[in-house]
């Protein structure tokens, strides 16, 4: 599987992060019901460990299950961030994660690896997405694909005009 994507996908988001922890507002308001930087953060740290967690599974022979709705709840949402230390600990957390998922999607599992079918519930905002398996192959590019740019355009949001302007 080619991780290109994915790799980019990490990059962005935190260049993103990086930009907003360096914009000079010291705790970016975000939109009344949106996450603040760290709580995105650590939602995406949370969903990243779920990730490494059912490839492992895979990679080990053993079945899983994919479930992100630990990563939508406020009260481990707080604890990762106490956990890694603040902004700059989620940061590098979801760098070294970003690395393991390109290596687990890449060259460690093989195509039938892969294509191993994951039960899985997905949640956003209350609405179930998806709720059926589906092959560990699509929760990988899903990262890549929809939940990292996401994320990524969430923090940019939480720049003011003039910093957004210029990052």
């Amino acid at each position: 599987m080619d991780t290109t994507p994915l790799r980019d996908a990490y990059r962005a988001l935190l260049g993103a992060a990086a930009t907003v922890a360096d914009s000079g507002d010291t705790s970016p308001v975000p939109p009344v019901g949106e996450w603040n930087a760290d709580q995105i953060l650590a939602h995406v740290a949370i969903v990243n460990a779920a990730t490494i967690a059912a490839a492992s599974c895979v990679a080990s022979g053993a079945n899983t299950t994919y479930d992100n709705r630990i990563a939508l709840d406020t009260w481990t949402i707080e604890r990762v961030i106490a956990l890694a230390g603040g902004n700059a600990g989620l940061r590098d957390r979801i760098r070294l994660q970003g690395e393991a998922l390109c290596a687990l999607g890449g060259p460690a599992l093989s195509e039938a690896e892969l294509d191993t079918l994951v039960p899985t519930l997905l949640l956003s905002n209350d609405t179930v997405l998806v709720d059926q398996s589906v092959p560990l192959r699509e929760l990988i590019t899903g990262l890549a694909e929809v939940e990292l740019p996401g994320h990524t355009k969430q923090l940019l949001a939480l720049l003011s005009e003039g910093d957004r302007a210029c990052g």
